[in-house]
């Protein structure tokens, strides 16, 4: 019988798989993979392995899931080992749930692997702790695209010390104005990550009042708070050139 490992494949770099990620998906026959997957993490799959794109589009994410869990249906028959292969935590915004739930009813074999979340990692890896003891006692991840018809709740994290906004890009004008009406301060500091851990991590600072003119690209994560002044910080201390060389010591 075979078995479907619903996978996070972490933040980006191959070096931040957790080991059993890496030999599992070493002897996958076939991997379904997502959009934030990197190319470095894929290659560790064995040669000859199915290597199936499963990235959604806008406009057809409903559609593209249906077909995700057909292909993994269909791949099982198939293959004694599936990858199912998330960015970050397949539990974190991933539909990792929906899936495990779909898979389980139908009594299919399922593991999942846990995956460093990007919610954290790349903060953190970019100069950015999501909480610092006199700075942030806390932290909240939100998504900024929420399912068709629903909005954010915003009144419940806008004054989190650190706020976390993953897939909130495109909705970054929307997202400050909201957070400023809500009475978030305009100096607050805001972070945005580009492609985090990887080669050509772009860290783009600014102010919350200023934030949604900034020049960014998907995928990114957002970083509201106090905190994002400690990279500045950090790059002072070291002449400003360890956080530039951070991402290539991975």
């Amino acid at each position: 019988m075979s078995t479907i490992y619903i996978v996070g494949a972490g933040p980006g770099s191959a070096d931040l798989l957790t080991v059993r990620a890496a030999r599992i998906l070493a002897r996958a026959g076939a991997v379904l993979y997502d959009r934030l997957v990197s190319a470095e993490v894929l290659a560790l799959a064995p040669e000859g392995a199915e290597l199936i794109d499963v990235g959604k589009q806008e406009g057809r994410q409903e559609e593209i899931q249906a077909l995700i869990l057909e292909l993994l249906e269909d791949c099982a028959a198939r293959h004694a080992t599936v990858v199912r292969l998330k960015g970050g935590d397949p539990m974190v915004f991933g539909r990792g749930a929906e899936e495990w739930l779909h898979l389980a009813e139908r009594e299919y074999e399922v593991e999942v692997v846990p995956g460093l979340s990007s919610a954290v990692a790349v903060p953190e890896l970019a100069g950015i702790p999501v909480t610092m003891r006199g700075v942030a006692a806390g932290f909240a991840v939100v998504t900024g695209n929420r399912m068709s018809g629903q909005s954010q709740q915003w009144e419940a994290y806008a004054h989190a010390d650190t706020l976390v906004i993953l897939m909130g890009v495109a909705k970054r004008a929307e997202i400050a104005a909201c957070l400023l009406r809500l009475g978030r301060a305009g100096d607050t500091p805001v972070a945005f990550i580009e492609r985090g851990t990887l080669a050509d991590e772009r860290v783009v600072v600014t102010r919350l009042d200023e934030a949604g003119g900034a020049e960014v690209h998907a995928p990114a994560v957002m970083v509201v708070g106090e905190v994002v002044r400690v990279r500045e910080r950090l790059g002072d201390l070291a002449g400003g050139h360890a956080l530039v060389d951070l991402a290539s010591l991975l």
